[in-house]
């Protein structure tokens, strides 16, 4: 019988195995920011042609990071149990295959956003996937524990990227957006370094926990909550958005906080957890209130 069971364990196929390296989860929370980008940027409903285009040519191109950074970092991934699964890691993938897959989803989402959308998209989607795969991966990742704070700014582009592509520029109103992913990638993800700490150690990786110990990163979380919350008023000054808005804003950011607080002063591997996915949490809300206001706002 266990003879059976183990015959009948089929391996993953080879599209699983490069679908995986485009990291899914990670590219679907940067299509949603990109997406509400796009939604924000103009009064009614955009051209469906346009952000089908925009939205397709962001996807391909994320995916394309996604895969080179799984590339790169191979060996590291190996040694850590978060990421020792993918395909690369395993070895179930060339070095060829995969940057040949890279290329490919970079080439492809870039002519796509050239010919389908704009030239100044392309130019920025492709300034991001430089920023996130080689300035952060290559540069940044192995030698400060400021990593995620200088690369964060590549992780908080979607926003602009979404509205140059309905608007052929950038405004302050996408600088904003930017702003509020860039304050909340540090929480974020310090919020998932203290729980894999030794994960991180094993692999050799200067993040945060390791360089300056736990009880600098939670105070660190603590303050750019802090920094985030403010932030995330912006868009209520300047009146991009209204009160639905910054009653959601204010909530959320004050949850967050608390979170933070509770880990700062009393940490417990949980509470790292249950605040790395509440963080996930705050941004998702936080940008459908946004979406939500702007649409209402405009119909009361």
């Amino acid at each position: 019988m266990s003879g059976t069971l183990a015959t009948s364990a089929a391996p993953p196929s080879r599209f699983s195995q490069f679908y995986a390296l485009t990291k899914p989860r990670v590219v679907q929370l940067i299509v949603f920011c990109a997406v509400i980008g796009m939604l924000l940027a103009v009064p009614g409903v955009p051209d469906w042609r346009v952000a089908l285009a925009a939205t397709a040519g962001i996807w391909l191109v994320a995916g394309a990071a996604a895969a080179f950074n799984c590339l790169v970092e191979q060996h590291i991934d190996a040694r850590m149990q978060r990421t020792a699964w993918r395909p690369t890691a395993k070895g179930e993938l060339t070095n060829a295959q995969t940057l040949l897959f890279s290329a490919l989803l970079c080439a492809a989402g870039m002519a796509l956003l050239y010919a389908a959308v704009n030239p100044l998209t392309m130019w920025l989607t492709f300034g991001t996937f430089v920023g996130y795969a080689v300035i952060y991966t290559v540069v940044l990742k192995p030698l400060t524990p400021q990593n995620i704070v200088i690369g964060g700014a590549s992780g908080a582009m979607p926003p602009v990227l979404g509205w140059a592509a309905m608007r052929g520029d950038v405004g302050p109103e996408a600088l904003m957006l930017c702003l509020i992913i860039f304050l909340w990638t540090p929480p974020h993800f310090w919020a998932l370094a203290l729980y894999r700490a030794e994960d991180y150690r094993k692999a050799g990786l200067p993040m945060l926990p390791v360089t300056h110990g736990a009880e600098l990163t939670r105070f660190h979380i603590f303050l750019y909550t802090l920094m985030l919350f403010s932030g995330t008023l912006l868009p209520f000054v300047y009146g991009m958005s209204g009160w639905i808005y910054l009653a959601a804003a204010i909530v959320l950011g004050s949850v967050f906080i608390a979170y933070a607080w509770r880990l700062w002063r009393d940490y417990s591997d949980q509470l790292a957890r249950r605040t790395f996915r509440f963080s996930i949490l705050h941004l998702s809300l936080l940008f459908a209130a946004l979406l939500l206001d702007h649409y209402l706002g405009a119909w009361l």
